[in-house]
């Protein structure tokens, strides 16, 4: 939502800026009931040209308009690659039919009553989500047309990259993003065809598959398109921001005990030299404001730096991709670091790359590199220090709530892109993943059943498997050395311990134990050799892939010991962590003969729970059926019956 917590302050137009694009889509929309022109306009423009402002601005426009009757705004959602619930269209239908109720009021009683007939819609797909949640509940109001019809912002669609199953499982299970873009996109069309009283803006990059499915036929009749570079105020509005920001820091220069102060600083000729540089681009002109604005430093100078620097580029910097001027500039903020820092700060550059995703939803840079230096066995502080000096794009301060890394994906796109961005500095995100990984497992080489995890950084390296899956070794000796590591490592514990105190905290990791289950018993494909063109019959990986599948089956035993499951039972959430791996590991275990041993032995272990502890074991029956659907708890049901035990 546009004025959800996680988005405060919420990015929006510089004060006077975009006035003639605001009014654009506002003109579009129009208030009309129903609406003379197509129902869906897609807002396109280049990274960094403002399009989260204008949605955001417009959203604050629409609520504060004076002499309506009814909320225009039905629904908003901002998709952020980098946001776990942001990321995913899971819950985009949720989410659309949760606020429409808020402002059609009429609809609320329709949409509570589907949810009371059938809890498990939330869990089923988006097109069935759709129909239940937010087309059959406009059914019962009969005729439409005295409707006002309300406006529903989607912004970002570029940005929504993953599935709700790429959380729990390999992301060859994942959707693609180009599907799943579109998916989104078939879902408004869809909503559109039923003659809801609702229009759709849609702000994205211009990414070829979302524009070749928008001018598609279906599409193109329902659709109008806007593109924000070719409106043209964005160049007042950048001189506008631009001038206004050298105002603001000149004050605080002119405090500044200085024999050589310039009185007319920045003067009209820096300036014009400045916005011809820019050429329109305000993501560019915020990163320059950014990092001139230092207090640590002259900001004169770092202007006069970045003025004084050729930038090779003949290429048009609006559409191009990457932007050529943005990237310099990027290559001049790396530069600014001294050199006896470099080193280090590539390395944490690496590590943020390879494990951001990794940290939970809002997680800010000084916090998550307190942990990567522990991680790491860096100097406390030391992370922070190394790219200190890169404060004009990545956020250094805690901010409540946290806003994230980077200033903007475009920046992260920059370093993955191009891995030699200076002489001396070189980017390699895989070797980041690497050194993260064996942090990791080291880490873990101390955990036992008894542990306390109450350290941000061991509770950090139970995510140890998502980066097993994603690492690529640069040789076999590298993935022996790995190999040696882990089996030293008290796997058993490590499931144990994330499945009880993910339980019993809010500080929540991404859920290992989901990876793990996944092919477990399957000879190539499990964890430990998936996708690593190590032959199955190295040295320590026939040992690594049985610690894997004993270990994850030890913790279940352990978990469903009556006197363990009692004492986790009291904590929400323990049911549901537990249910989950235990389904995931019994639906594996029956594909392959390796499973059987470990099929066994919780089969024996259930049964004595069910003896000793029935009101419990019930609880973990509804559980299984809530969270793994009829079929598993049958199965759970036979292998009692079939004497397994």
């Amino acid at each position: 939502m546009h004025d959800s917590e996680e988005r405060y302050p919420p990015p929006l137009c510089h004060p006077g800026t975009r006035e003639v694009v605001v009014a654009r889509i506002e003109g579009w929309y129009s208030f009309e009931n129903p609406p003379k022109k197509k129902k869906i306009m897609w807002v396109h423009a280049p990274a960094g040209y403002g399009k989260t402002a204008v949605a955001g601005t417009l959203a604050r426009n629409l609520e504060s308009r004076t002499g309506l009757d009814f909320n225009p705004v039905g629904a908003t959602f901002f998709f952020w690659r980098t946001s776990p619930e942001r990321g995913s269209p899971a819950r985009f239908v949720i989410t659309l039919a949760y606020q429409p109720a808020m402002s059609i009021p009429e609809i609320a009683p329709h949409i509570e009553a589907a949810v009371k007939r059938n809890p498990m819609v939330l869990n089923k797909a988006l097109e069935v989500q759709l129909v239940e949640l937010l087309i059959d509940p406009f059914k019962p109001l009969g005729e439409l047309d005295e409707i006002p019809y309300r406006l529903v912002i989607v912004d970002g669609l570029d940005e929504c990259t993953s599935s709700y199953q790429e959380s729990l499982v390999e992301k060859q299970y994942a959707e693609d993003q180009e599907l799943v873009q579109v998916r989104i996109l078939d879902l408004i069309h869809t909503i559109q065809s039923h003659h809801l009283p609702l229009c759709f803006l849609v702000l994205s990059r211009r990414e070829p598959w979302i524009e070749r499915h928008l001018k598609s036929a279906s599409f193109q009749a329902v659709t109008e398109t806007l593109d924000l570079y070719q409106v043209k105020d964005h160049m007042k509005d950048v001189e506008k921001y631009v001038r206004a920001e050298l105002s603001r820091i000149a004050e605080k220069v002119d405090h500044q005990d200085d024999d050589c102060l310039d009185d007319e600083w920045p003067g009209d000729d820096i300036v014009h030299r400045l916005l011809s540089r820019i050429e329109g681009h305000m993501l560019y002109a915020t990163t320059i404001i950014r990092q001139i604005d230092d207090p640590y430093d002259d900001p004169r100078q770092r202007l006069r730096d970045i003025l004084n620097t050729e930038f090779n580029s003949t290429l048009d910097r609006a559409h191009s991709t990457p932007f050529c001027s943005l990237h310099e500039l990027y290559r001049q903020i790396l530069r600014s670091s001294p050199l006896a820092n470099r080193t280090t700060m590539a390395e944490v550059l690496e590590e943020i790359l390879a494990a951001g995703y990794h940290f939970p939803a809002g997680t800010g840079a000084p916090a998550a590199l307190k942990v990567l230096d522990r991680i790491s066995r860096r100097a406390p502080g030391r992370g922070l220090r190394a790219i200190r000096p890169l404060h004009a794009v990545i956020h250094l301060v805690e901010s409540h709530p946290p806003t994230g890394f980077f200033y903007h994906s475009s920046f992260a796109d920059s370093l993955e892109n191009e891995s030699q961005l200076l002489p001396d500095v070189t980017i390699d995100v895989q070797k980041g993943l690497g050194r993260v990984l064996a942090g990791c497992l080291e880490s873990l080489s101390s955990v036992s059943l008894d542990s306390r995890l109450d350290e941000d950084h061991l509770l950090f390296a139970l995510s140890w498997p998502y980066f097993w899956r994603e690492w690529v070794p640069s040789d076999e000796a590298e993935f022996l050395s790995q190999l040696r590591v882990l089996l030293a490592v008290d796997l058993a514990a490590c499931f144990y311990q994330e499945m009880h105190f993910g339980a019993t905290t809010r500080r929540v990791y991404r859920r290992s134990s989901f990876v793990c289950t996944n092919d477990l018993f399957h000879p190539t494909a499990n964890l430990i050799v998936d996708r690593k063109s190590i032959s199955m019959y190295a040295p320590f990986v026939e040992d690594a892939v049985s610690h894997l599948r004993t270990s994850l089956g030890g913790a279940i035993l352990h978990a469903l010991a009556p006197d363990n499951f009692r004492g986790s039972c009291c904590y929400p959430g323990f049911l549901d962590i537990l249910s989950l791996v235990l389904g995931d590991y019994l639906a594996q275990g029956c594909k392959s003969k390796h499973g059987s041993t470990g099929l066994h032995n919780i089969a024996r272990a259930l049964r004595k729970l069910q003896l000793e502890q029935e009101d419990l074991y019930k609880q973990l029956e509804l559980s299984f059926f809530l969270n793994c659907g009829e079929e598993v708890r049958r199965l759970v049901e036979n292998m009692i019956k079939d004497g397994l035990s």
